[in-house]
């Protein structure tokens, strides 16, 4: 009885611990500076997660509206229309279109010393599918831009 319970035992956690590896990574942390410039230009995460976080540190010391800093997901495909509608957009919407559905998901605009994330499902995103996650503040996504690579 007790090897019975110690196999199955056994059995449960090597289930668990493929499940957990199947999962993959859920959360990318991020940290944007004065210097406009995010400090990965890759982040991997597993669309087989239930949920996804992305979190960013601004770690500069400039207001939000002289150095504002958000991270914006699309497809790549998409990411300059997004931009270019973002200005338009406003300080007062993060520099992100309204109920834009290129936008998959986005933190909210902050500036040196402060912290956002922001959670979605992450069936929102399709395994070896082409995403970017970059700032929409004007004029940042060309250095602050990265490729999100998307696992099963």
């Amino acid at each position: 009885m007790k090897t019975s319970r110690r196999l199955l035992l056994a059995l449960a956690l090597i289930g668990a611990a493929g499940a957990a590896q199947a999962a993959g990574n859920c959360t990318v942390s991020l940290k944007g500076n004065d210097a406009m410039q995010f400090d990965l230009k890759e982040a991997t995460v597993s669309a087989g997660c239930a949920t996804i976080t992305i979190e960013l540190a601004h770690t500069g010391k400039l207001p939000a509206a002289a150095m504002g800093h958000n991270v914006v997901v699309s497809t790549t495909a998409d990411m300059a229309g997004v931009n270019r509608d973002a200005i338009r957009a406003g300080v007062a919407n993060n520099y992100v279109p309204a109920g834009d559905a290129r936008v998959i998901a986005h933190t909210s605009l902050i500036g040196g010393g402060q912290k956002t994330q922001v959670r979605f499902p992450g069936n929102k995103l399709t395994a070896g599918g082409d995403y970017s996650f970059y700032c929409t503040f004007p004029g940042h996504s060309a250095m602050m831009k990265g490729k999100l690579v998307v696992t099963r």
